[in-house]
């Protein structure tokens, strides 16, 4: 019941998304489309409670439990950052708004970017950490070995996230042609 719920959010997700942006640029609805919009963390909602409400009914804990957690830590921490990056695109596409800025590609600029990334991975962790122990305190005694396999794949996710963050500062990319330690600093670069 758990995953079907899972997959059921997730493609919630994806129709309130796609439904609230096309309300917004096509039918130009705008209240419409924040109302929508404003269903998504419903859903995350819903999935927190059809958890707890199964592990009340004496279900033994599981990977699917786990999952729901990494799931919704994961739909807090990086839910708003996909839709106004999506909301972006579809101005464009839609409505005749100037092209999204991509994101940094090099240097430095490139480095705060990832780090800024890593931080909302920091934050899914967490809110899957304090989610997981959460539901061992509320089993108490019964095995939980499943939920605490969950708060490693947390940590390690937010580990692995970090050591990528911290190679693009130790090492940052440089477009192809220029020497990776250039003198020549990315405000030099802009003024001429």
């Amino acid at each position: 019941m758990i995953v079907a719920l899972i997959i059921a959010c997730e493609v919630g997700f994806w129709v309130l998304l796609a439904l609230g942006l096309a309300v917004r640029y096509l039918l130009k609805w705008r209240r419409t489309s924040v109302v929508l919009l404003l269903c998504e963390p419903v859903l995350e909602l819903v999935l927190f409670v059809a958890t707890a409400v199964d592990l009340k009914n004496g279900a033994e804990p599981g990977w699917e439990h786990g999952l729901a957690a990494v799931y919704i830590g994961y739909t807090v921490a990086y839910g708003h950052y996909t839709i106004r990056w999506l909301d972006g695109h579809a101005a464009h596409r839609l409505a005749g708004a100037p092209r999204p800025p991509k994101p940094p590609q090099y240097g430095m600029a490139r480095a705060r970017h990832e780090g800024r990334l890593w931080l909302r991975t920091l934050l899914a962790a967490a809110v899957a950490l304090a989610l997981l122990q959460g539901a061992i305190w509320y089993v108490g005694d019964g095995d939980t070995s499943s939920l605490r396999s969950f708060q490693w794949v947390a940590l390690r996710a937010a580990g692995i996230h970090g050591l990528v963050a911290l190679a693009y500062l130790i090492w940052p990319k440089q477009p192809k042609g220029e020497p990776a330690d250039s003198p020549v600093t990315e405000k030099e670069k802009a003024r001429g």
